[in-house]
């Protein structure tokens, strides 16, 4: 149910170039009762889900590094990124969307996905809500090299290293992705390696 606090909700669209910026103008009403107006931009990309594929025998997990382009604009030197496997949801459910996602980044081919959590990534200024899933790997899944999908502009590198090293790798800032900060941290709380 929509909360009685915003009224009169006016749209305009800003861009819709690679995903949807809208501007929207709306009264909010305050605690004291009184309506104030209000201005927000909304970027939409849609829903997304991230999977920490993890073996527990082997004690390692396999994560990607690829290039992001905002993170080099912001600071980010050569712009890499090491990150667990993810995708938007371009009209799949979070659990067949992963799938698909961990095959095309990473060429394992996985069946068991556990849905985790899900949560907003960045709600002052993106509708994207993420699904967490963690899924364990055998090297026997491996039907592929992976790497993303070449029509989608995708140069992943595939890693597997120890979930210790991703551990430090936290703490040394190599690893500053929030998604894979959170699953990472997810594995350490939940035990998934003991």
């Amino acid at each position: 149910m929509k909360d009685d606090r915003v009224r009169n909700i006016r749209k305009e669209l800003l861009s819709d170039n690679w995903y949807v910026l809208n501007k929207f103008s709306y009264e909010y009403r305050k605690d004291d009762g009184s309506w104030e107006t209000q201005h927000r931009e909304a970027y939409d990309r849609g829903n997304g889900a991230a999977i920490l594929l993890y073996n527990k025998e082997k004690g390692t997990v396999v994560l990607t590094r690829q290039f992001r382009m905002p993170t080099y604009v912001n600071g980010n030197t050569d712009g890499m990124m090491i990150e667990v496997c993810a995708g938007l949801l371009d009209g799949d459910n979070p659990e067949d969307c992963i799938r698909k996602e961990v095959e095309e980044e990473t060429g394992y081919k996985i069946s068991e996905v556990q849905k985790v959590m899900e949560s907003y990534m960045s709600p002052g200024s993106v509708t994207e809500i993420l699904y967490f899933f963690v899924g364990a790997y055998e090297d026997r899944m491996k039907v592929g090299k992976g790497g993303g999908v070449e029509d989608e502009t995708e140069n992943i590198e595939v890693l597997e290293i120890p979930f210790r090293e991703a551990r430090e790798m936290i703490s040394s800032g190599e690893i500053c992705d929030a998604k894979s900060i959170m699953l990472l941290q997810y594995a350490e709380i939940n035990r998934l390696f003991d």
